[in-house]
Parts: C-alpha cells; structure tokens; sequence
C-alpha cells in the first residue's frame, strides 16, 4: 500500500516518545517531560504584540513570497553581522524556511541523485537521514564519539566514500550530544568539502543557548566555507519560536538557489505577519537572550546534581538546553529511559533513538520549567 520509500524510515523518534507519555499520563502518572526539545518558556511580549498588529492587516492573508520578504531575509543578514560578524546579501545569501526542518528535510531533493553518498552524524537529529533516504541517497555514518569530544573523524572517511558524495550534515552546538566546535574544526570541514566537492549543510539552532563566556561560532565565519556550504537557523530555540514555523538559511548563493528551486516547486512562503513578527525578534531588543541563559543555567545546574545522585558523572554543557549522559551500568538506553518512565514518571530520551552510536547513553531536555525539574531531582533522591 505505502511507497518504498517509507518502509525504509524508521519510526519517528519523537512520535514514539509522545506515544509513551500519553500511555503513561492515561494510567494516571504525573510525568515530567524531559524527553523533547520544545521550550516551555513563552516568545518574548513584544514579539507576540508585532504578530497581532500585522495580522489585523488585510494585505497581510494573501500568498506569501517562496523565498521570504525582502525587509525578513534583511534582518536576517543584518542579525548574522551582529552575532557572527558575517556579512550576507539578503537577496542571493538568504532564503526564508518554513522552520529549518523543512530546508534541512528539502536540500536533499536539490543536490542528491538516487545512489549518491550523503555523509551523516550518529548520533543525530532524525531528519539528516530521513531526509537522505527521501531524495534516494545512501547515508554514510559519521560516528560521534566521547573520546573525539563527539566530532566525526573526516580522516576515517574512505577517499572513495569521500569522492562520492555530494553533501555533508553537521550541527554545533549540537543534539543530542550538546558538544560544541570549535572555528578549527570548521576550517577543518570547508577544506575538506572543497578538496571533495562536498556541500556543507550546517543546522545551528542553538547558536545562543550557551553558557558562561562560551559563544558558538558560526560554520561561516571559516575560512572557504562560504564557498561550499550553507548554515540553517531558527528562530524556535533563540526566540522560543517553535510553533511559529521560521527560520532561515544562509550561505553559498549557489547552494541557496538550488534549495529555493526546491521551495518554489513543493510548499509555499512563511505567512508574513509570522515573517514581521520575526523581524521584530531579530532586530529589536535582545536582553531576552541573556534571560533565557540564565535560566536554562539554573535548570542545567539543577539536572546536573540531581543526575550525580543517582551516580552518575553528568558533565555540564557549554551550549544546548541538553545533557547527554551515559546510562548507569546494567542498562541500555531504551531500559534506562523506561525505568525513569515507570518508576518516577520522568521522560527522558533514549540515545539510541538518535542512532546506533547514541547506544549507551540518554538525553535530558532543560524545556521544563526549573519547579518541575526540582521535582524531578526529588524523585531522582528517592530512586
């Protein structure tokens, strides 16, 4: 009945996970959700206010333009020279998305031929595969591991596996695993790229959820990598945007083209008082940032001690509003995550969800308010 495409896919990580609280929230257990990465905290009010006056506009319901309003794609280009010093034409270097899923789910169709190789990270955010196996491309595992500070290892990359392929997908900060990289390892990746005719896709929505004096750079920001690849960003992480549905991609004219091409033929542009409402986010008053730092900072502080009194050694991250810890001895990742479902009512995410080198190890989401996380400690105490 289905296509074959389908039956290649595995099941959606998120989707099961909802499935399983539902089933536990249904037999009567208060559950404290620390499985998926969807703020709890509100778009700041000015953000909201821009929404509503520009959705009483009637001009504002028609079609919207594929590639984005001009006066969006500009406080775009004008939001990466204040954050990453990158200096971007808004009409050639910037394309409105529909969320960075939907770029990171698309590009694929625009560069990938049945049979290419696609180099793809493991553990990692389901999408890069799916997306791969959609437009008929053989993914090519790149293992994330602790001992590398979960960085792939572009030397253990076969020349020939190398030669073939047409795109690679990274994401620093990075889910699950909240490692960060570093301007060096991005040099690293665009000489690389260039040597291979490789395209670069770089997905950074957590560019600023960090912490401390840490600050995420941008893939852009090294040298010949505008020349091979393109960054996504999000306003749903930065702006606790998620159900809004923008963000943008950013980069190599070329590789944005092919990408638009894509969007002109398969969805439609953001709706604009969405758009407007984004250019106040990006362009007005970014104290919310710093607020949302601390924040996050008390929640992290908070998972980290309740994690150690289970013995486990959590490190604290530098960015993302994850921690990605090794399970206790005895267990794996899936058995690990149902027990803290069964017998505290925590949801949690099992890594292996996120691919077979995510075996071992479990993601906690910082996306509930710091009260439920110290509950949630509290139960970790009387495990």
């Amino acid at each position: 009945m289905y296509a074959k495409r389908l039956t290649a896919l595995p099941p959606y990580l998120f989707a099961a996970i909802d499935e399983a609280k539902e089933n536990a929230t249904k037999q009567g257990v208060d559950v404290i959700d620390l499985g998926v990465g969807d703020p709890d905290l509100p778009p700041p009010a000015h953000i909201i206010d821009a929404l509503c006056a520009s959705a009483h506009d009637p001009k504002r319901h028609q079609y919207p333009s594929y590639t984005g309003m001009l006066t969006f794609r500009g406080a775009a280009a004008e939001w990466y020279k204040k954050t990453f010093n990158i200096t971007l034409d808004p009409v050639s270097e910037v394309l409105t998305l529909i969320g960075s899923k939907e770029g990171l789910a698309h590009i694929p169709l625009a560069f990938v031929n049945p049979g290419d190789v696609v180099l793809v990270p493991d553990p990692a955010y389901p999408v890069y595969k799916i997306g791969t196996l959609f437009a008929g491309g053989v993914p090519y595992t790149m293992p994330l591991l602790a001992e590398a500070g979960f960085l792939p290892d572009l030397d253990a990359i076969p020349a020939d596996v190398a030669d073939k392929a047409k795109l690679i997908f990274l994401n620093y900060p990075n889910n699950p695993t909240a490692a960060v990289a570093d301007l060096s390892f991005f040099k690293e990746v665009a000489d690389f790229a260039s040597e291979h005719d490789i395209i670069v896709v770089h997905d950074n929505p957590y560019s600023e959820i960090t912490f401390g004096k840490y600050r995420a750079p941008s893939l852009l920001s090294a040298p010949g990598a505008m020349d091979v690849g393109i960054e996504m960003h999000s306003l749903s992480k930065t702006y606790n945007m998620t159900g809004w549905r923008i963000g943008f991609a950013v980069g190599n004219p070329e590789i944005i083209s092919g990408l638009g091409t894509v969007k002109t033929n398969i969805d439609s542009g953001v709706f604009e008082p969405v758009q407007e409402a984004a250019i106040t986010a990006l362009t007005g008053p970014q104290d919310c940032i710093s607020d949302m730092r601390k924040i996050y900072t008390e929640r992290r502080d908070l998972m980290i001690a309740g994690l150690r009194t289970l013995g486990i050694d959590a490190t604290p991250p530098e960015a993302t509003f994850y921690i990605w810890t090794p399970v206790p001895d005895g267990y794996t990742s899936l058995t690990f995550s149902a027990m803290l479902l069964e017998k505290i009512g925590i949801v949690a995410t099992p890594g292996v969800g996120f691919g077979e080198y995510g075996e071992g190890y479990v993601r906690f989401s910082l996306t509930s308010s710091t009260d439920r996380i110290a509950e949630a400690v509290d139960r970790m105490h009387g495990m």
